[in-house]
Order: C-alpha cells, then sequence, then structure tokens
C-alpha cells in the first residue's frame, strides 16, 4: 500500500517531468518556444501568490513588487556579469546568466524581509488596501531613480555574457526553454515541500482560524510574515527568469497590471488546489497570447472567463477538476 502511494505521489511529477523533456520534439517554432518560456514564468509567479493567498489567507494587490524586485536585482546582475567578463576579473566573472533567479529569490525575499513586518499586522481587507498603496507607490517611486531602475525605457542587458553551464548559450527562445524547464521545476517542486513543512500547515491555519492557531501559541502575524517572505522570494524568483527571458525590466513590471494578472491566473486556475495556479497560468498566458492574434479585444474574453470562473466556479478550473476526480474515486462520477 506504501509503494502504491509513493507511485501515485511520484506520477505527476514523472508525467510532468517527461512533457516538458518532450516538448520540443513536437515543435520547433520560436513563437512556441516564446509562450511556453512565458507559461513557465507564469506558472512560478502564480504560484508564489498562491502561497500568499491560497495558503495564507491574505489578499494582495502589490505581488508584482517582489517580481520586479527580482527582475530589476537580475538584470543589474546580469549587466555586471557582462562587464566583468571583458574585464576577465571579479565574482560576477564566474558567475552563469543561468543562475540569475537565484539574485532574483534573494531580492524579493529581502524586499519582503524588509517591508513584511509593519504590513502582517493586519489580515483581510486593510492588508488588502495596505498592498494596493505599496505597489502604486513603489511603481511611481521607480520613476524617480533613473540609476537604479532605468527610468520609463527601464533597464536591459545581454543573456549571452559570462560563462556558460550545460552549454546553453540562451541565444535563441529554444535554448532558453531548456533554462526555463529546470527552474519551473525547481520552483514548484519547492513550492509543494513547503505546503508539507510545519510552516506550511500553520500558513492554512492562519487563513481558516487566527484566533484558535492564537489560542494554541503560535502568534498569527509571525505565521503571516514567515509566509510573506517565502512568497516574495519566489516572485522574486519569476522575476529573475523574466529578466532572463526578455532582456530587458521596466517599471511597469512592479506595478498594478502585473499584480492584477497574477491575481487572475490564480483565481481561474483554482486557489485551493496547489496545482490550480498552474492551470491558471497556462489558460491565462495562451488566451492572451494567442486571441491577441484574431481579435483586438483579448482582454475582454479573459475578463469574461475570469467573472463566470468567479460567478459559477469560486474554487476555479482546479477545484472542479477534484470534484471530478474526487467523484470518480467514491464512484459517484454519474
Amino acid at each position: 500500500m506504501n509503494a502504491t502511494k509513493k507511485v501515485r505521489g511520484l506520477a505527476p511529477w514523472l508525467i510532468s517531468l517527461v512533457i516538458l523533456l518532450l516538448a520540443p520534439v513536437f515543435t520547433e517554432s520560436g513563437t512556441a518556444f516564446t509562450i511556453m518560456n512565458v507559461i513557465a514564468i507564469n506558472i512560478v509567479f502564480a504560484l508564489s501568490y498562491n502561497m500568499l493567498l491560497g495558503q495564507g489567507g491574505m489578499l494582495s494587490f502589490g505581488h508584482a513588487v517582489f517580481f520586479g524586485f527580482g527582475g530589476y536585482a537580475a538584470m543589474h546582475a546580469m549587466n555586471a556579469i557582462g562587464d566583468a567578463a571583458y574585464a576577465g576579473a571579479g565574482f560576477w566573472a564566474h558567475f552563469p546568466v543561468v543562475a540569475l533567479p537565484l539574485v532574483g529569490l534573494a531580492a524579493g525575499g529581502l524586499t519582503a524581509l524588509v517591508i513584511g513586518w509593519p504590513f502582517c499586522r493586519r489580515a483581510g481587507t486593510a492588508f488588502a488596501m495596505i498592498t494596493l498603496g505599496l505597489g502604486e507607490l513603489v511603481a511611481t517611486g521607480a520613476q524617480m531613480f533613473p540609476s537604479i531602475f532605468g527610468g520609463e525605457s527601464g533597464v536591459f542587458g545581454d543573456r549571452t555574457v559570462g560563462p556558460q553551464w550545460f552549454g546553453l548559450e540562451l541565444f535563441q527562445p529554444a535554448d532558453v526553454y531548456w533554462f526555463m524547464v529546470f527552474w519551473v521545476f525547481v520552483a514548484v517542486l519547492a513550492m509543494w515541500a513547503f505546503t508539507r513543512t510545519p510552516l506550511g500547515r500553520m500558513s492554512n491555519a492562519v487563513r481558516d482560524n487566527p484566533d484558535r492557531l492564537q489560542f494554541i501559541g503560535y502568534p498569527p502575524r509571525n505565521v503571516r510574515f514567515l509566509v510573506f517572505v517565502a512568497s516574495g522570494a519566489f516572485a522574486g524568483l519569476a522575476g529573475g527568469m523574466a529578466a532572463v527571458n526578455y532582456e530587458i525590466v521596466t517599471p511597469e513590471s512592479l506595478g498594478l497590471a502585473p499584480s492584477g494578472l497574477v491575481l487572475l491566473m490564480a483565481a481561474v486556475g483554482g486557489l485551493g488546489v496547489f496545482y490550480g495556479p498552474i492551470v491558471g497560468a497556462i489558460l491565462v498566458t495562451l488566451m492572451n497570447s494567442l486571441l491577441s492574434d484574431f481579435s483586438d479585444a483579448s482582454i475582454l474574453y479573459v475578463g469574461l472567463v475570469f467573472l463566470s470562473i468567479v460567478m459559477f466556479a469560486p474554487r476555479g478550473l482546479g477545484g472542479g477538476i477534484e470534484r471530478v476526480r474526487q467523484a470518480w474515486h467514491d464512484g459517484e462520477l454519474r
């Protein structure tokens, strides 16, 4: 029985890995690779948001701040790698571009660490309004520091500089795809492992019944703060992936639009199921990418899907899949 459970637990990971490895066999289109790379970024971003809202019950309208700071940190590190490569000396001369998501992870986590403690005193609507103000404040303030944020044009770099690991030149979207495969698999596995930790379990408790959590000796503010930092770190990792993919980061990445997009992806996919944001990220990215070829109102259709999910399937697509799976398991599908 235990062996059967282990096999069932490993099956989704093995199937996902096989799909990721075989995807290039069925397509050589640069457009397809570009879309898949964006999907990978959005999966990590949406799952990091799910840590905050789906597991911790903290509705945020400023989650893109960590994504943007992670992207900016990775982009500045990319430029430092380029400068060091020409000089031929220094720490950055030996730092590979494929490891830049770690820089984004550190930047996002550090940002959340600095601003999270006072914010996590509140929950519910108050927390949502605080994060909304934070997002707009940072996005607007970024224009005041062009040396860091590059002004309206942003900061750009070259992902082909520095030492190459695993033979990845990162010159074509197909090369970037393998970079994305590695990081999305590592990030998803790490965030799934987080849900199995005591802190991950307590984040569910602080979402469902913070008073009871306080009663048994765990201050809800401390739990919220730790989850906030972990969520910000993984959002920064997604930002680092985006910096390598796009080779440019602008102040728009800090604003309300990407924060709304990540909420949309998580809600459509389903916040109560771990793989829900993955489904939502894939669906919303495909709709944004493909519908724009046929209609100028692609955002309208995405909005209609979001409204339909909220009204008729509040648990999202992942929640619906889980209901069908449970009914099948119980023999009540009919």
